[in-house]
């Protein structure tokens, strides 16, 4: 499981590794029952606390991607993958939507942000 972590941007270890881990998921990389490095291993190969990633393990728990079986370890929960595929949406769009306040308020026309948003998901058509 490659994590990069990175100390500068402003964003939370624990939150690096939730993302990361939660894409590896939605992406197939991480499969259902799949086991997860222990914390204590995770936290010696990333160069962390325990703490942070039991931090990361207990939020990936709460958001239904893990499940813990105590003794055994952390595993790649089972998943109704179209209901996370539209929660994911669902948050895309309300960040989309304060986007496109900020553009009018700005001036921003449509192409422009049309554009931009080409740049930013790495659609050069």
């Amino acid at each position: 499981m490659d994590i990069i972590i990175r100390n500068s941007g402003g964003i939370p270890i624990y939150d690096q590794i939730t993302r990361q881990v939660k894409g590896l998921i939605l992406r197939g990389e991480l499969r259902e029952g799949e086991a997860l490095p222990s914390m204590r291993l995770l936290a010696k190969e990333l160069r962390i606390s325990v703490i942070t990633t039991k931090r990361a393990y207990e939020e990936l728990e709460r958001d239904g991607f893990l499940t813990t079986i105590p003794g055994k370890g952390c595993f790649v929960a089972p998943r109704n993958l179209e209901l996370v595929r539209e929660d994911t949406l669902r948050r895309v769009e309300e960040h989309l939507s304060r986007a496109v306040d900020a553009a009018k308020t700005g001036g921003v026309t449509l192409g422009e942000m049309t554009e931009t948003l080409n740049l930013l998901y790495g659609d050069e058509s």
